[in-house]
């Protein structure tokens, strides 16, 4: 399929990245909150049911109600299945880690995008961003580590750690896979059908326990939690994702995750559920340095 890049001001895309790495990142400490109120495949079926609901009546009245060509079709459910193995992990591997360390390991995402844009997109990556690139990730350890060099030496890490960093690489397929596939729809288009298919295939999933589940004993604030991940950092993230790769390009839009333990950080000190350590600063440092980097060299020319 060919792209075609939709006309927006660049200064604004790149706020809309900002807003979404901000909603991102929200999601690690929301998730940390309820990550024990219902299996994962449950909570993320409810999560993408949900947002594909609402976003269905404007997408059908702006667009039309007819299905989009079957090959269209497959792309969208082909985009899904990345995004339904990363969400999985992040839940479950929350469960045995923290919210910061999780933030700190979807650092790497971009690194991890590169080298699939190479494959997938036959995007070279210049000398700029592959140095920041290699920062951010030395970033992220940094922060996974707390700057200790002993625990990195000894890779003092736990089932969480490696089972967040397994949905990474799942993830880093996203971004240069929608610069595969899109064809110039409408980004609520895209946006919709590819939530829709990873409620399909999370519902294959959580079939087998549907039935076990004691729906009313859950708590009531794990339901407020999956209705705010299904809104905005299900729904307007994928949206200004979509968007933003497709005006940016894959690898500037996954460079902008290297702010997410920087927001999580800051998220978490507002709730009052961490408290600052100094020992994070050069790896804070690193990342921000990353991202500057890899957002100030020129994009090379793809070819679809």
């Amino acid at each position: 399929m060919n792209s075609q890049s939709p006309h927006y001001p660049r200064t604004l895309i790149h706020l809309l990245m900002l807003l979404m790495v901000a909603l991102i990142a929200s999601s690690f400490p929301v998730g940390a909150l309820i990550t024990s109120g219902l299996p994962p495949e449950v909570m993320m079926l409810i999560r993408f049911a949900l947002a594909a609901l609402l976003f269905a009546p404007y997408v059908f009245i702006r667009n039309g109600w007819h299905l989009p060509p079957p090959r269209r079709l497959l792309g969208y459910a082909i985009l899904s299945i990345p995004l339904v193995v990363f969400f999985w992990c992040m839940f479950e591997a929350l469960r045995y880690t923290s919210a910061l360390n999780t933030g700190a390991i979807y650092t790497t995402v971009p690194a991890m995008t590169a080298v699939y844009v190479f494959f997938i997109n036959r995007e070279a990556t210049g000398t700029r961003r592959a140095s920041g690139l290699l920062l951010g990730t030395l970033g992220a350890l940094w922060i996974v580590f707390r700057g200790d060099l002993d625990s990195l030496l000894q890779l003092d890490i736990n089932r969480g750690d490696l089972l967040f960093t397994l949905g990474c690489l799942f993830m880093g397929t996203y971004n240069p896979l929608i610069r595969k596939f899109y064809a110039g729809e409408p980004m609520e288009l895209m946006t919709f059908w590819v939530i829709s298919f990873g409620a399909l295939w999370l519902l294959l999933l959580s079939i087998p326990g549907l039935d076990q589940i004691a729906w009313r004993d859950v708590d009531s604030n794990v339901y407020l939690g999956i209705l705010y991940l299904a809104v905005f950092t299900t729904l307007v993230s994928f949206f200004l994702l979509q968007l933003g790769t497709i005006v940016l390009g894959a690898t500037q839009v996954a460079a902008y995750s290297f702010l997410t333990p920087v927001f999580v950080l800051i998220i978490n000190l507002l709730l009052g559920s961490a408290v600052f350590q100094w020992q994070l600063l050069p790896g804070i440092a690193l990342v921000l340095l990353a991202m500057l980097l890899v957002q100030q060299e020129k994009r090379f020319p793809q070819n679809a």
